[in-house]
């Protein structure tokens, strides 16, 4: 199969539905044909300024249109895409440029408190930083500035072999230093080419896009949208109730949501008000499920098909996935209850993914047993940009060592049981996180749970629960009992705190390292 240059999704769509609504930001309209056209003209202004082949084009800031016109553009120019999380503090934000480099940065102007630090530490220079927002400042270039007097023509033809890097995406950085994934042409084309259609005039969908561009799954999804002919309503930044405003006002097909988002949106008091009856497709990811949350989802949407796709950046989004037939709560009870079950996995393999399960060995482990997972294709990441040492210790043998450890069943689908780094060892037994978290989240006083292991000298590590309540809050002792009552003794908690809500990020991951900082 031919792999596109990424920079192709966008003159094939044009070539095909020009007229089309491309892009829908703060209920301004940009057609295919316009988004092309601004494309070239970013390009030449970046061109005129020095970008070329390898260079680095940072952009930070929430959820924009321009954050898909810059990406074409570095594209166009065979540049390097370096997206940052704009909730990232000054030593955070200072790490990730000191290790991508970047030879111009396009940020939002609620953040430009920060450049005069990085100005000042000679991360960046003046002239390498551009203003997103409206101009308020002679100090720094504006994004609409530099597009005045430029051709709409196309100048610039990107040669980039599948290969090369198109991206440079950094990882949470919920521990350690952040990481910059190096994500190929490939990465993003053998998939995508595997899993969407192309644009096509008779067929037009709305997609609904929330989660950040500076996460894979968020740049993944608007990748999609380009290569697929699809109207991509941008929301700044989630809230549920403009979420419900915005997929009933521009009828949406298709959204991506994380567990938390699609939490708040059911639980939401004025759910019921709105028509979302256009909304055939919610994919969903990024983080565990709970169980309680995908069966209320498919309950309040009823026509709406639903996909878990797993994956992670190393792996430029989804290895497995878990399809709408396994959503659909039909058949005997023993059919029912199986499809419960597998409502807690995720999935099965994709086709272009080689996955195995494997010992710390790096043996295959036997059908039910844990391992770690660990994956193989063209389309994952080619290493960590300038990190050899950290690209060593990710990729072995060809393989790359997710960190996500995970069984699998008879039938091929795959349950996690939590991060390598943060399963529990007591007294010699293995106790995943996940297997606690789902027993306490099924108590009916319990909204959310986050397990994590603390220090014991007898025992090596303790089980602490972490609990949110969900109404009036339950005793420590009934928690524990009813752990007790679901699972082998050694995995129930012997300390149960709890809290007003989990310290999470930005896609709806509990930030784990915070809570063991808290009750260590």
């Amino acid at each position: 199969m031919k792999v596109l240059n990424t920079s192709e999704f966008l003159t094939i769509t044009n070539l095909i539905v020009p007229e089309r609504t491309a892009l829908i930001f703060d209920d301004a309209k940009t057609t295919f044909s316009e988004l092309q056209d601004r494309v070239n003209m970013l390009a030449n202004a970046m061109s005129n300024m020095g970008i070329r082949k390898g260079s680095r084009v940072a952009f930070m800031h929430v959820n924009t249109n321009q954050a898909i016109e810059i990406y074409f553009a570095t594209a166009q120019l065979d540049a390097i895409y370096v997206p940052i999380n704009f909730r990232a503090k000054e030593d955070e934000l200072h790490q990730m440029l000191e290790i991508s480099q970047p030879d111009l940065l396009f940020i939002g102007n609620r953040y430009l408190p920060l450049t005069h630090s990085l100005i000042d530490r000679n991360t960046l220079q003046k002239d390498q930083l551009i203003t997103l927002d409206f101009q308020e400042t002679d100090t720094f270039q504006y994004y609409e500035g530099m597009l005045e007097g430029q051709s709409k023509d196309q100048m610039h033809f990107p040669e980039d072999d599948d290969s090369d890097t198109t991206v440079i995406m950094f990882t949470a950085g919920t521990t350690g230093t952040p990481k910059g994934v190096m994500l190929s042409h490939n990465s993003f084309s053998s998939y995508l080419l595997s899993t969407v259609s192309p644009a096509d005039p008779d067929i037009n969908e709305t997609n609904l896009i929330t989660v950040p561009f500076y996460h894979i799954a968020g740049l993944q999804a608007a990748l999609a949208a380009i290569y697929g002919g699809r109207t991509m309503a941008i929301m700044r930044q989630f809230d549920p109730l403009d979420w419900l405003r915005t997929a009933e006002d521009h009828k949406a097909n298709r959204a991506m949501l994380v567990p938390t988002m699609l939490k708040r949106i059911i639980e939401h008091p004025n759910f019921g008000e709105f028509d979302l009856s256009n909304l055939s497709v919610i994919t969903y990811g990024a983080a565990p499920m709970p169980l309680d949350v995908i069966k209320r989802s498919i309950t309040n949407f009823p026509n709406t098909m639903f996909i878990n796709a797993f994956g992670q950046t190393e792996t430029a989004s989804t290895i497995t996935m878990l399809p709408p037939e396994d959503h659909i709560l039909e058949g005997s009870p023993s059919d029912i209850e199986r499809k419960l079950k597998r409502l807690t996995s995720i999935g099965k393999p994709l086709e272009d993914v080689d996955i195995l399960i494997v010992s710390e060995a790096g043996e295959p482990v036997n059908t039910g047993e844990i391992g770690e997972i660990v994956a193989r294709g063209d389309r994952l990441m080619t290493g960590y940009w300038n990190q050899e040492s950290a690209t060593s210790e990710t990729i072995k043998s060809g393989w790359l060592y997710t960190g996500d450890l995970a069984y699998q069943d008879e039938d091929g689908y795959i349950f996690l049981a939590g991060r390598a780094k943060d399963f529990i060892k007591r007294g010699g037994e293995m106790i995943s996180p996940e297997e606690v978290e789902q027993v306490l989240r099924s108590h009916p006083q319990v909204s959310d749970a986050a397990i994590i292991g603390t220090p014991d000298d007898e025992w090596g590590e303790e089980v602490v629960a972490v609990v949110v309540a969900a109404t009036t809050a339950p005793s420590e002792d009934s928690l524990i009992e009813h752990c007790g009552e679901h699972l082998a003794s050694y995995k129930k908690p012997k300390y149960v705190f709890f809290l007003d809500e989990l310290p999470r990020n930005a896609m709806g991951k509990v930030l784990k390292r915070d809570l063991r900082e808290l009750y260590s």
